[in-house]
């Protein structure tokens, strides 16, 4: 039975009744499915008009253009009710915008689908759950009716439009059970579906920006790029190697002689210019992205400042005018966070924030309200002590006990000889105090420093299961000594050889991998099937699930603690009443703004929290927590 809520001018072929029968009967009961339509996607200035909510037996359209849900306010807050979602953040933004209430005990058909069929590449919209579970095809055009709906009443499809999502998703729920059971996955889809409210909190409360400084930055970047620009088409025209070239491209004024004007017909935004330029120098080059063009860079200058002339403009087209876009009605950037890729980790758009470039230029333009200071937290090293725990490696483990600099410890085995005659006595990364303890000291050798980065760049490249190829790419050497650097490297460290080997045979041998307990999340390798090992021509297959089997659970590990944390610190902040708001999340750091009067108990209280978390996963408590206080977002 449907029944609606709202309006006297209101008249359907639905049954009416009042906003406090919906609470009596809502109250009653344990699940219950709950959805929104809105005036349009920006919960900062677009209104939310309708909320719907009840089981399958019976739904509730409620007219909140003209009736308060004030009433419902304990049931949506109750953690002992659960309310079903589809892409709950959304939802949860306009209810806590419009209606001042925080949602919790949430479960959202969107992640969890994610979650049980993660890799497989499938639809998880609700439409695509709809007719996955229920063979039913739901049209959603009707949503678009709600977009600049004011005070006209509800026809009747719309009524049953929102009433359906309601009925279908308690039905979904029921029906993604057995496969959460059967794949062992309840513990992740709790994470997953606590963790959102977090991430809704973030999106919700936004980071201020300092437009005037960050004008500024565009304008510095605007005009280096254009001064590449200019400096691309003097090199073209003065190159006598690009002759050929130019005889075709450039004409003369003429009224003057050549030598003192030219125009250059190239547009150095188009790819497809470019490389007609650069393959009269590189006759074998078939495109300019990527990697493509670095490895000539120092031999033409003209590639070299081509490269610099991309990077700049990139900082023009994602940090210019496009960027100022992403403001909302309340001047402020919420991102959107896309919760789960295929190693459960978490990635932003409108705009990226996970990609803001590192250089604090950029993030000191977020600023903290007056009275407020940015507290941030990160895990030291979390991928590398993932590493350790899942590979039980003892050098690791040890350096990691005695906190030595774990980049500088496996250098020293990896290059041996080399290593020492690189070091003297005054360029130690420990050295002993006389007391019989080590404290650290960082060298400024330059032969030192070269070959700690190499093995940095190891270390850190085994969780996104770098090659030979890719690390000759990286440290600009030839991948005949890559092959032999990484041979020597698992030579010194035959622990985490065989951790990675078995990682990469189980998802070779089983067609998917998980991560490491309490959560075990799993992803799954579409491109798998039983005989591939048979099949000689599945080796890029292979090599594909072989590194995606590598890198999935250090990642996936790494990802799961963040969020719990993420957890841990909104429960946290919610139960003290403290005067912290959640605002970012990039990787392995969580950042907040903090009322100036609260800071020295938050911080102690926020690296309990992180180290809490990595401790449920990573159980040998080495993983710690290092915070950070500033006025701005920094790194």
């Amino acid at each position: 039975m449907i029944y609606t809520v709202g309006s006297t001018a209101l008249i359907s072929t639905y049954s009416e009744c009042s906003i406090e029968y919906v609470a009596e009967y809502c109250a009653s009961k344990t699940v219950l499915g709950v959805d929104t339509e809105t005036e349009g996607l920006d919960f900062t200035c677009k209104k939310m008009i309708m909320l719907q909510i009840g089981d399958e037996d019976t739904q509730f359209v409620i007219d909140t253009r003209f009736v308060s849900i004030e009433p419902l306010r304990d049931i949506l807050e109750s953690r002992d009710i659960i309310k079903i979602f589809h892409n709950a953040k959304f939802d949860y933004k306009f209810i806590k915008r419009w209606a001042d209430i925080e949602c919790e005990g949430i479960y959202d058909t969107f992640l969890t689908e994610i979650v049980i069929s993660c890799g497989k590449k499938l639809g998880y919209g609700l439409k695509d759950l709809c007719k996955r579970y229920l063979n039913v095809e739901l049209n959603k055009d009707v949503r678009n009716q709600f977009i600049g709906l004011s005070g006209q009443p509800f026809n009747d499809s719309q009524i049953n439009y929102g009433a359906k999502d309601v009925e279908y998703l308690c039905k979904i729920k029921t029906l993604q059970q057995p496969t959460i059971d059967a794949y062992k996955l309840q513990n992740v889809v709790d994470l997953e579906n606590e963790a959102v409210l977090g991430f809704a909190d973030i999106e919700y409360n936004g980071l201020d920006l300092d437009v005037e400084s960050w004008k500024k930055i565009e304008s510095i970047n605007t005009t280096k790029a254009e001064t590449l620009a200019f400096n691309l088409d003097q090199v073209l025209t003065e190159d006598t190697r690009l002759a050929k070239f130019v005889s075709k491209y450039v004409q003369s004024d003429m009224f003057l002689p050549l030598d003192d004007i030219r125009k250059v017909k190239v547009k150095w935004t188009s790819p497809k210019q470019v490389l007609e330029v650069f393959k009269v120098l590189i006759s074998k080059l078939d495109n300019v992205n990527g990697k493509a063009l670095y490895n000539y860079r120092w031999k033409f200058p003209i590639i070299d400042t081509y490269i610099e002339y991309k990077e700049a403009m990139k900082l023009c087209t994602s940090y210019g005018d496009a960027f100022f876009k992403n403001l909302a009605g309340d001047n402020k950037i919420h991102t959107n966070f896309h919760q789960i890729l295929d190693t459960g980790r978490v990635s932003s758009s409108k705009p990226n924030m996970q990609q803001i470039p590192a250089d604090n230029i950029y993030r000191n333009c977020f600023i903290a309200p007056e009275g407020w200071s940015f507290v941030s937290a990160d895990y030291s090293s979390q991928e590398l002590n993932v590493i350790a725990y899942g590979s039980k490696d003892p050098v690791w483990i040890k350096a990691l006990e005695e906190g030595k600099d774990l980049h500088s410890v496996c250098a020293e085995l990896v290059y041996g000889k080399i290593w020492k005659d690189a070091s003297d006595d005054d360029c130690q990364y420990f050295r002993d105090d006389g007391n019989g303890d080590y404290i650290k000291q960082q060298c400024s050798c330059p032969s030192h420093k070269k070959l700690r980065t190499n093995v940095k760049t190891i270390n850190f490249g085994l969780a996104y299961g770098m090659g030979p190829n890719k690390l000759a790419d990286t440290l600009n050497i030839d991948v005949d000594d890559a092959k032999l650097l990484i041979e020597k490297y698992f030579e010194s460290f035959p622990a985490i050889k065989g951790f990675l080997e078995k990682l990469g045979n189980f998802g070779k041998r089983y067609g998917y991998i998980k991560t490491f307990p309490p959560y075990n999340r799993k992803r799954w390798f579409v491109n798998w099937y039983p005989k591939i090992w048979d099949n000689k021509s599945s080796s890029m297959e292979l090599g594909s699930i072989e590194r995606a089997s590598k890198n999935t659970p250090i990642q996936g590990a790494s990802a799961d603690m963040t969020k719990r944390a993420l957890v841990l610190m909104r429960d946290w902040i919610k139960g003290q009443d403290a005067p912290v708001k959640l605002v970012m999340t990039v990787h392995d750091q969580i950042d907040t703004i903090c009322k100036n009067e609260y800071l020295d108990e938050w911080i102690i209280d926020m690296k309990s929290i992180m180290e809490v978390a990595a401790n449920e996963i990573v159980t040998n408590g080495l993983l710690k927590a290092e915070v950070t206080v500033s006025k701005c977002w920094e790194k």
